[in-house]
């Protein structure tokens, strides 16, 4: 299996504030992005959704939780086997976002975190 490429949170923090064009995918299941997730990502409930809506030569970010979560780590890999050339993944995802004060969005998110 080949490596996963990444992108660091500062890169990711920057990307967002510049208003680059990418599609910032979470991982996860859809009551985990309803309760919590990056402002700006992307949930499909079906990869039909998913593939349907993102096209292969589009700038990819995949994330979950944290660096042990396997499920961005599996999207990554099913869409590079797909074509997709150009998707990274942001491994700290969720928990390294919060630990570093970046805004959220959800029903669990804290207000003016």
């Amino acid at each position: 299996m080949t490596a996963v490429a990444t992108i660091e949170r500062d890169e990711l923090v920057s990307k967002l504030g510049r208003g680059d064009s990418f599609r910032l995918i979470m991982a996860l299941n859809e009551w985990a992005f309803d309760a919590k997730h990056i402002p700006g990502s992307e949930h499909f409930n079906t990869r039909e959704d998913l593939y349907e809506s993102v096209s292969p030569d589009e700038e990819v970010v995949v994330y979950c939780t944290n660096v042990d979560c396997h499920s961005s780590i599996a999207l990554y890999h099913e869409m590079v086997d797909r074509g997709f050339g150009n998707v990274r993944r942001y491994a700290g995802g969720l928990a390294d976002w919060e630990e570093a004060g970046g805004a959220l969005e959800g029903t669990w998110a804290q207000s003016g975190s």
